[in-house]
């Protein structure tokens, strides 16, 4: 059999330009150990592989060399890569688990940020190798039954939304119709009311609530402000008045230090009660102060009154008394002179002296008379 010998040059031509293609892969790939971004290495070295496979392999000893060095090079990298893996998943766990928890939180706001923060972690952690996808859906499971929670209570918060809006609303018109009024007891405990049921009435939502809540706000504070404005002027008069029921307690305290029961005095202090009820209130606090001390010193002159009046008529009774018992002994007096008279008449023989006599007996009879009439006159007096 013939020798070809231009195949066996070409082919040794092949071979070498092939060896040395090989040698500048080795060289490329050992070179990636000073690679400082191994995610960068791994890639560089994919590509190698790709390279590398292209060129024929010629079975001979020196390749099988060339090969063996190729792959302890690779090597390096692909246990960095690993490695990298490795710190990878260790991470992606770790996210995994923490979105984990997240999923049941009702922090909305809090926690959306959060799993924002998480997911920022996730994409500077690299990847995990085989392992990625299956941490990935872990991760973004976590992750979605959070944001699929967040919009439901979105949607039934915006349920609330508006039916606190409505509630308010109508709130804010009861409001408004009470402004005017001027029973301000009775509509200051109506607004305390609309006041409570507004609290109770929840979150209109950012885009009505702080519009509703001036409008009912601005409602209450035109009320309030009459309200203030009538108590103030309400105040002052009510000072005007305690000050004139302060000066007729004064007056009647005067009348009473003097401890004269006049007539005068007496007339006095009934006008000083006459007075007192034209004035107006003076306010339920000091309207009752200001009555039991004024009542007290009536009741303190009144009473000194009665007493005085009292002792007056026991005088009166006592020379009542002692003016009758007088008349009845000057009747017994009289009624000793008639008897003496009588008994100077037996004997007498004169008619002009029996007349005489006669005569003093009828003037004393008379006199007796009269005093048994004004006896039983000042009894009749004492009587009553």
């Amino acid at each position: 059999m013939a020798v070809d010998y231009n195949d066996e040059m070409f082919e040794e031509q092949d071979l070498g330009a092939d060896i040395n293609a090989k040698e500048a892969l080795i060289q490329e790939a050992e070179s990636l150990k000073d690679e400082e971004n191994w995610n960068e290495a791994n890639r560089k070295a994919n590509q190698l592989k790709k390279r590398w496979r292209k060129i024929p392999f010629y079975e001979s000893l020196q390749e099988e060399d060339l090969r063996e060095r190729f792959e302890k090079a690779l090597d390096v990298v692909y246990e960095k890569r690993n490695e990298l893996y490795k710190k990878a998943q260790e991470v992606k766990s770790d996210l995994v688990k923490q979105a984990k928890e997240l999923s049941v939180s009702t922090e909305w706001n809090k926690t959306t940020q959060k799993l924002n923060d998480l997911m920022d972690q996730w994409k500077q952690a690299g990847s995990a190798g085989d392992k990625d996808d299956e941490l990935w859906e872990e991760f973004n499971d976590a992750r979605q039954t959070f944001y699929n929670r967040k919009r439901e209570n979105w949607e039934e918060l915006n349920k609330k939304f508006e039916s606190a809006r409505q509630v308010k609303e109508n709130l804010v018109e009861q409001a408004k119709s009470l402004q005017d009024s001027e029973q301000w007891k009775k509509t200051s405990q109506k607004l305390n009311d609309l006041m409570d049921q507004w609290k109770q009435a929840g979150n209109a939502g950012k885009e009505y609530e702080q519009a509703l809540w001036n409008d009912f706000n601005a409602a209450r504070q035109v009320f309030y402000d009459r309200r203030n404005a009538f108590y103030e002027d309400l105040h002052k008069k009510q000072d005007i008045n305690y000050e004139q029921k302060m000066a007729l307690v004064n007056q009647a305290k005067q009348i009473v230090n003097t401890n004269e029961f006049t007539k005068e005095n007496t007339e006095t202090m009934k006008e000083l009660s006459n007075e007192w009820k034209k004035i107006g209130s003076c306010g339920k606090e000091k309207e009752n102060t200001i009555w039991k001390e004024f009542r007290g010193v009536n009741d303190q002159y009144f009473d000194g009154l009665t007493k005085f009046n009292e002792q007056k008529h026991l005088d009166w009774v006592k020379r009542m008394t002692e003016t009758r018992d007088y008349k009845k002994s000057q009747i017994e007096n009289q009624k000793r002179q008639i008897a003496r008279l009588q008994e100077d008449t037996m004997g007498l023989v004169s008619e002009e002296q029996i007349r005489s006599i006669e005569a003093q007996i009828a003037d004393k009879e008379d006199f007796i008379k009269k005093l048994e009439d004004e006896v039983a006159d000042i009894d009749k007096k004492i009587a009553e």
